[in-house]
């Protein structure tokens, strides 16, 4: 019994370790492209839509045309939410059709 315990918190600790080290590891530019598009692909409201996205240095800009600004919010809060992105910079318009 007290192995079990011993070698469980072994396990935990050790889990734990590998996600503090994955936590800290830069994302490369074309990682979080392809995570930010996928996402808002995924989306509901925003749908991939128009939107580009470009990627440097960990900064994601999104251009293009959506028809409502909650759809250009939105894809600005998705792709903050992205681990590794460092700064989103938001240049959707919002063209009414």
């Amino acid at each position: 019994m007290k192995i079990k315990r011993i070698g469980l918190s072994l396990l935990l600790f050790l889990s734990m370790l590998v996600t503090a080290f994955a936590a800290d590891k830069p994302r490369s530019d074309d990682y979080l492209n392809d995570s930010v598009k996928q996402k808002l692909a995924a989306d509901s409201l925003v749908k991939g839509g128009n939107i580009e996205v470009d990627v440097k240095a960990g900064v994601v800009t999104l251009k293009g045309k959506v028809q409502e600004a909650k759809q250009k919010s939105k894809a600005e809060r998705i792709a903050k939410k992205v681990g590794g992105v460092k700064s989103v910079v938001n240049n959707i318009t919002v063209e009414k059709p």
